[in-house]
């Protein structure tokens, strides 16, 4: 008999399948275009919101694996979610409509911001204004943090995953690319099938 977190986790995976067979490729557009002009102080967040609780495209694992791949290659972590996710969704339009949508919006903003901080940047207000935001955003990125990690860590020794990353990334300076390639091989290992039943139902 399957254990029932794993058949909710099945449902949702076939609700979050069914959702995305009906969406359109302007719709991925529009909605990647409310993320990329709403998205203050990280984006992850806002996709996590969007992609998984206000519109089920996704459900939590698919969502960790794409944010997982997407941080493990080159650029910006938003546009490669972005290509991933309309690629998903819609193949190469898809793709196109949310890579699109999800820059355009912080592209402009950000040429209008350029122009405001070159002209009030020293300002003390101006300042005061950007630290208070920092520390915001590091607020967003540990919600999401917490939320994902009740569904995405499945057993205790996951946490060790966490600490080695942590470890290798800030006390002995390993490259990012480094200590994901390491921690990933340890994970293969960790969770690989033991039995041979294991690799059957797999």
């Amino acid at each position: 008999m399957s254990e029932p977190s794993t058949t909710h986790a099945r449902v949702e995976a076939d609700v979050a399948a069914a959702n995305a067979s009906a969406v359109s490729t302007s719709e991925i557009f529009r909605v990647f275009l409310v993320i990329g002009a709403t998205s203050f102080g990280g984006v992850v967040p806002y996709l996590r919101e969007h992609l998984v609780v206000r519109r089920p495209w996704l459900d939590d694992r698919a969502f960790v694996e794409l944010l997982s791949i997407s941080q493990s290659l080159p650029g910006l972590n938003a546009t490669n979610m972005a290509i991933l996710v309309g690629q998903k969704l819609k193949g190469a339009g898809g793709a196109v409509a949310a890579i699109l949508g999800i820059c355009v919006p912080g592209a402009l903003m950000m040429l209008v911001v350029g122009i405001v901080y070159r002209a009030y940047g020293d300002h003390v207000w101006a300042t005061a204004a950007l630290k208070g935001v920092a520390a915001a955003s590091v607020g967003l990125v540990l919600s999401t943090v917490v939320q994902l990690s009740k569904k995405s860590l499945e057993q205790h020794f996951d946490l060790v995953f966490i600490a080695l990353t942590v470890v290798a990334v800030n006390y002995f300076h390993f490259s990012v690319p480094s200590a994901l390639i390491g921690v990933g091989v340890l994970a293969i290992l960790w969770h690989r099938p033991k039995h041979k039943d294991e690799e059957t139902k797999s």
